[in-house]
């Protein structure tokens, strides 16, 4: 998902002593994989987390771990399991996260069954350091996504994050961590930019993995770039972990007249994010979500009522194996073009 391997292969790589395989980049491949055996109406992520497996068993892989959350993800992993066990594939499979919900010793009994040389001291210890890689680079995203589209050179923003991230899959301690941060926030705030004081800006909501894996909204961000627009989006791992239930109870509170009752996955706090974009007076904001995402799609009508009171353009986008990637540019260029005649 996005660059979030390189954080998640570092915290492995020291706390295992075991060979970790990077997941193979999702492909056309990857999607016709986890397409070919998953069921029909099972959201677009499901399809692509499964063909990820099969690529990294083809691949030698024979433990798998995975993340799991909230939403129907609670339990993907025993259907997946079940799926690449009736597919012949001999592995074991751990989901350190499930239904949202985790403990520590669930996840030491998981360590200690990977390697039994594990050490909670040291798993800790490069964990702190890894949940602050991840803090850093969610930080830096930002600022590239606010200015990327106005770059003078072409790739600047991401030659140097590419360079960066390398140099901190490298770090052994804290201190040299925030160091390198420091040091590339600098070098990104002297990239040059030729940004107007009122430029066009635009908000981006929906499903987590739609929104944060680039493959699976093809590329949907760097394409508004290149119209000259500021991107705002909110979800990453960082407020996923930290901020997101925050942000539930907030909106619940501020959203009183848009919703009575807590709703599920991302949909509550879309509301508010809406709301949020609205009044800090976005010039537009774009829905993203995987097809047959069911707490997206309950919660659009709302999401629409919401622009609708404060007369702000949204477009809708849904995302599975067979969507148009021509579609989407098409899409997208017509509603640059309508939230710039409206501007005008």
């Amino acid at each position: 998902m996005g660059n979030y391997y390189i954080p998640a292969k570092y915290l492995f790589n020291k706390i295992v002593d075991v060979e970790i395989l990077t997941a193979p980049f999702i492909t056309s491949k990857t999607i016709e994989l986890g397409s070919k055996y998953s069921p029909d109406f099972v959201c677009t992520p499901f399809k692509y987390t499964l063909g990820t497996m099969i690529e990294a068993l083809d691949n030698g892989a024979n433990v798998l771990v995975q993340f799991g959350g909230g939403c129907r993800y609670g339990y993907y992993s025993e259907l997946q399991e079940q799926i690449l066990k009736d597919l012949g594939y001999k592995f074991e499979l751990h989901n350190l996260i499930t239904s949202g919900k985790t403990n520590v010793k669930r996840i030491y009994k998981i360590m200690k069954r990977i390697d039994k040389k594990f050490s909670i001291i040291k798993g800790l210890y490069y964990l702190y350091i890894t949940k602050n890689m991840v803090k850093y680079m969610d930080k830096i995203d930002d600022y590239i996504r606010r200015n990327i589209g106005f770059e003078v050179t072409k790739n600047s923003f991401l030659n140097l994050n590419k360079e960066m991230l390398n140099s901190f899959s490298k770090v052994n301690n804290s201190i040299s961590l925030y160091i390198l941060y420091k040091k590339y926030f600098k070098k990104f705030k002297k990239i040059k930019i030729n940004k107007p004081k009122n430029c066009l800006k635009v908000g981006v909501i929906g499903e987590l993995y739609t929104l944060m894996e680039p493959f699976s909204n093809y590329y949907l961000e760097k394409e508004l770039a290149s119209f000259n627009i500021e991107i705002k989006r909110f979800t990453n791992v960082n407020y996923l972990l930290f901020k997101h239930q925050k942000t539930i109870n907030k909106a619940l509170n501020k959203s009183k007249k848009y919703m009575k009752y807590q709703l599920s996955a991302d949909a509550s706090s879309n509301v508010f994010w809406t709301k949020y974009l609205c009044e800090k007076k976005y010039d537009g904001i774009i829905h993203i979500k995987s097809s047959f995402c069911t707490p997206e799609i309950g919660v659009m009508p709302i999401i629409d009522k919401v622009a609708s009171n404060y007369n702000v353009p949204i477009i809708y986008f849904s995302f599975d194996a067979n969507t148009s990637e021509v579609g989407i540019k098409t899409r997208l260029e017509a509603f640059y073009d309508m939230i710039e005649m409206r501007r005008k």
